[in-house]
């Protein structure tokens, strides 16, 4: 067990669960399988994958919790289990049972047709309320109405990647309410509209270019469909509106719960398995189930049905993110050690042997890490190695800011699980009998040669 670094001389167990000072990199083992298993499983295995994905997912989870148990004892286990439960995984996927149920609850009516120019419209418009409902609020309200416009159409998986691209990642720069990373910056001191004015050029560059190409592309598809034409339910065309209104207002009381749990600072905290929980992140959580009951309540049984509406999606992320949320521990662990750590030489990349940070490396390493560990905590990590002064970082590290908020925020475009909607959506595709590509299919046949020339661009642009 050397490499795991512990021994009675020297602990990894702080008053506060294990100090990443004194992992090595064996403890990342079981995250590094979680993803492969996510990767492999369902090309080779695609029936044992559907039937089995929360036993592989718990497996991996356990893989790491045992030997964290025999080593630093079962309160230390016991403790980073429920921190992560309860600070982290249950507000996470309660936010997303919320959007995912009360999304589910609107149905967008009339004749839309899947061309090209009525496509761009469509992630034109999830790009700018993805900043202001949240990347999975707006993948949620949109995509299904995407596919349906699209249903008719042959080649149509570029339409969801691309749909991943925009509204479940770019979308999301302008403000607190678009990211969780960006939401941490703001607790921390940034302005709430500091991200609004200085994220706007980098994050209209790409939207502009993904928007062009993706024109170019789905026009070049749309070609060659042998029937140009959508067919028309009923054979006549209707205007566009939507049903389920209520839910609208639904939507705007999770906004106004996640705001709440920001602003509002009340002392004291309420203490559970050892964890103290702050009174309005516990007040946020209830009202979040309380908005999923009454949407389930009031929203009448047809809505969903159009929607083809099914638990499954948020069932898969729940038991795949619960696995990631446990097994990611180690590596955010070793992150934070900075210096101290096994990461060490990734973290002290990103400056000068003078101490001056070199923002193009703070954008790609935040970026490329967040495109496979939960970005919030890696947005925290690059935010703490940049000084985590908040007046700072929004004057004279303005541009470091930048390269550490964009880069969290637009690369997890990168994959299936550097965003959660990325995997929601594509669950919801493949409910609705649309192919996908695999998880290694969707990274080295569109996110790395489409988006990684366009991050290259953006380095220059504004990073060098």
């Amino acid at each position: 067990m050397d490499g795991f670094k512990e021994s009675k001389g020297e602990t990894a167990v702080t008053s506060h669960g294990i100090s990443g000072e004194h992992l090595s990199l064996l403890w990342t083992i079981p995250f590094v399988g979680l993803l492969f298993s996510i990767a492999v499983f369902p090309l080779a295995a695609p029936n044992f994958w559907h039937r089995h994905f929360g036993k592989i997912s718990a497996f991996w989870g356990l893989a790491f919790l045992v030997p964290l148990a025999a080593l630093f004892g079962f309160e230390t286990a016991r403790y980073e289990l429920f921190h992560t439960l309860l600070l982290e995984y249950i507000p996470f996927i309660l936010l997303l049972l919320a959007l995912f149920t009360i999304s589910g609850g609107i149905s967008i009516t009339g004749s839309l047709r899947g061309t090209p120019p009525v496509n761009v419209v469509i992630l034109l418009v999830g790009t700018a309320l993805a900043s202001w409902i949240g990347t999975t609020g707006a993948a949620m309200l949109l995509i299904r109405p995407l596919i349906r416009a699209n249903q008719w159409r042959l080649k149509k998986s570029h339409v969801v990647i691309f749909f991943i691209f925009l509204v479940a990642n770019i979308g999301g720069s302008l403000t607190p309410l678009g990211d969780p990373p960006l939401f941490l910056g703001f607790l921390r001191g940034i302005d709430f509209f500091w991200t609004t004015k200085t994220m706007f050029l980098p994050m209209l560059t790409v939207s502009v270019i993904l928007l062009i190409l993706f024109y170019l592309i789905d026009s070049s598809y749309y070609k060659r469909e042998p029937n140009m034409t959508a067919p028309l339910e009923g054979g006549k065309s209707e205007k566009i509106g939507f049903e389920g209104s209520v839910n609208v207002f639904l939507l705007l009381g999770v906004i106004g719960a996640v705001l709440m749990s920001g602003i509002w600072t009340p002392e004291g905290s309420v203490r559970a398995f050892g964890i103290d929980l702050e009174p309005q992140n516990l007040l946020r959580d209830v009202l979040l189930v309380g908005l999923v009951v009454v949407s389930w309540q009031v929203t009448p049984r047809s809505i969903r049905e159009k929607n083809e509406f099914s638990w499954f999606p948020i069932v898969e992320v729940a038991k795949l993110f619960a696995g990631i949320f446990v097994t990611v521990i180690p590596t955010i662990a070793i992150l934070r050690a900075g210096e101290g750590g096994s990461l060490r030489r990734v973290v002290s990349a990103v400056s000068t042997e003078g101490g001056e940070p070199i923002n193009a490396v703070y954008f790609w390493l935040t970026g490329i890490l967040s495109s496979f560990l939960d970005n919030a905590p890696t947005y925290l990590v690059f935010f703490s190695t940049a000084g985590g002064n908040p007046d700072i970082l929004m004057t004279d590290l303005r541009t470091t800011l930048l390269a550490i908020s964009a880069g969290a925020v637009f690369m997890g475009a990168n994959s299936y699980i550097g965003n959660a909607p990325n995997f929601m959506v594509k669950s919801i595709a493949e409910q609705m009998d649309l192919d996908m590509p695999s998880f290694f299919g969707y990274m080295f046949r569109y996110s790395i040669p489409i988006l990684f020339p366009i991050f290259l661009l953006v380095t220059w642009l504004f990073f060098v």
